[in-house]
């Protein structure tokens, strides 16, 4: 599992997507939760404005990553 560290929270999904380099375009990370290929803790997830918080797990075209908040 890779670990993605975000630096406050929450954090809406397809902009986690975006900033982490999972996808080149907000608009695409828009389209990829809209169509259902992203999963939050277990959970298909189409909410692309859903918010991230440490601790959640995604899943995203055959990767899963933990969501960590950056220490400071």
């Amino acid at each position: 599992m890779r670990q993605l560290t975000i630096n406050k929270e929450p954090v809406e999904l397809y902009k986690l997507l975006k900033f982490e380099g999972l996808v080149s375009s907000g608009g695409e990370a828009k389209a990829m939760v809209a169509q259902g290929r992203v999963t939050l803790n277990g959970e298909v997830e189409t909410r692309k404005r859903k918010k991230i918080v440490s601790g959640d797990i995604l899943e995203f075209d055959g990767e899963s990553f933990g969501v960590a908040l950056a220490s400071e």
